[in-house]
């Protein structure tokens, strides 16, 4: 949506039941022109989430069936699969994955790392740091960007014993963890809700503010995470420099927040 052409520009792999709901992310995907290559299987439905909104508060209840199903040799070690992993520049996966297939993330992270391309993992919430941690830190060398909000941040920090809670420092200290790597140093993006958001700059820790607006304007938060992150990404992959992905994904999130649900306008305003 941010990049508008080309088409396809992102290939998207996860796991979906053989079911109506599983109709409705095909679709969504072609309208989005996102090349969504699913695992397709009958054993549990296509996983759902509802959103309670309260306020600018959300909540998930999600259920994840097909969700967590997903699996590395009936799907990513298929030929025409791995194919499709070959040919990408920038990686991203969210934390959540850890749950459901370490072994997946761990095939790709190396793949990125010994072609010196750019891999992207988000912390996904507190609990990944906390009940996944081994697995987290399995693929954490391999990780050139790490997003994370201030609570999945700070959580981060106690379950590694960091010995701090400021953000900027958590930022800091997540960026020196061992790397594979290292012809890439590692880049640190935590936002913080209306606050300014935190990231590592070479060897400095800088803020950037987030686009000003008027509380009443926000209606659902839901998505906002992952729409700075797609902003942020989508000038990544056209090689920006960080400041400008970071402004990016504040538009992305800007956006987003101000329509119910992950919907969002036929084209971007930014420039």
């Amino acid at each position: 949506w941010m990049l508008q052409e080309p088409h396809k520009v992102g290939t998207f792999f996860g796991c979906i039941g053989e079911d109506r709901f599983g109709e409705i992310l095909k679709q969504k995907a072609r309208e989005a022109h996102v090349d969504a290559h699913y695992y397709e299987q009958n054993s549990e439905p296509t996983g759902t989430c509802a959103a309670c909104i309260t306020g600018d508060n959300r909540s998930l209840v999600a259920n994840l069936a097909a969700a967590n199903c997903y699996k590395k040799e009936k799907h990513l070690d298929l030929e025409s699969n791995w194919e499709l992993v070959q040919k990408a520049k920038v990686y991203y996966i969210a934390g959540f994955f850890l749950t459901v297939s370490p072994e997946s993330i761990l095939k790709v992270a190396k793949h990125v790392s010994d072609n010196n391309k750019v891999f992207c993992m988000n912390l996904s919430a507190p609990f990944i740091s906390q009940f996944f941690k081994e697995d987290l830190m399995k693929i954490m060398p391999y990780v050139d960007v790490l997003f994370g909000n201030e609570t999945e941040a700070a959580t981060f920090a106690k379950e590694q014993g960091f010995k701090t809670e400021d953000i900027a420092q958590i930022a800091r200290d997540c960026q020196n963890l061992p790397k594979q790597n290292e012809k890439r140093r590692r880049v640190v993006v935590f936002t913080q809700g209306k606050d300014d958001t935190v990231a590592t700059v070479g060897d400095k820790v800088t803020t950037f503010p987030v686009v000003d607006i008027d509380q009443s304007a926000i209606v659902d938060t839901n998505g906002a995470g992952d729409a700075f992150v797609g902003g942020f990404l989508s000038q990544l992959v056209v090689e920006s420099p960080l400041e400008e992905c970071i402004r990016a994904g504040h538009y992305a999130a800007n956006v987003i927040i101000q329509r119910v649900g992950c919907t969002f306008p036929e084209k971007p305003d930014f420039h």
